[in-house]
């Protein structure tokens, strides 16, 4: 028999192999030290005051580029931003009519679901 220490998603956990076998029996998880998140990024100053209307981050992902700047006028389906995720680049369009109040996320920042990444009047 082989044992194993395995941490998968900061739980620790014993294992132990039988020779031959082939099949794995987990134990019990083992208490480890507590998992600290990492610090999140700091927040991109929003450009402009908060509008009415949000635009959220669908997904968590970085911004790959802002289309649109404070003051603009946008109509409904507009690209206000692209976002990243997952190796596929997705628009961030305007959910209707308006004008670009606030932009609240940068090239190249990190957003997680959910987000705030502009606003509209």
């Amino acid at each position: 028999m082989k044992n194993y220490t395995i941490t998968v998603n900061g739980n620790v956990y014993d294992v132990t192999v039988e020779e031959g076998a082939g099949v794995a029996m987990p134990t019990a998880p083992v208490k480890s030290a507590p998992v600290v998140a990492p610090k999140a990024a700091p927040k991109a100053a929003a450009s402009g005051s908060e509008g009415s209307v949000k635009v959220n981050s669908p997904m968590p992902g970085k911004i790959l580029s802002v289309k649109a700047s404070v003051g603009q006028s946008v109509s409904k389906g507009d690209v206000i931003m692209v976002l990243e995720a997952m190796k596929m680049e997705n628009d961030i369009v305007a959910p209707e009519d308006g004008t670009i109040a606030s932009i609240n996320a940068n090239t190249g920042d990190s957003v997680e679901a959910g987000s705030v990444l502009a606003t509209l009047n």
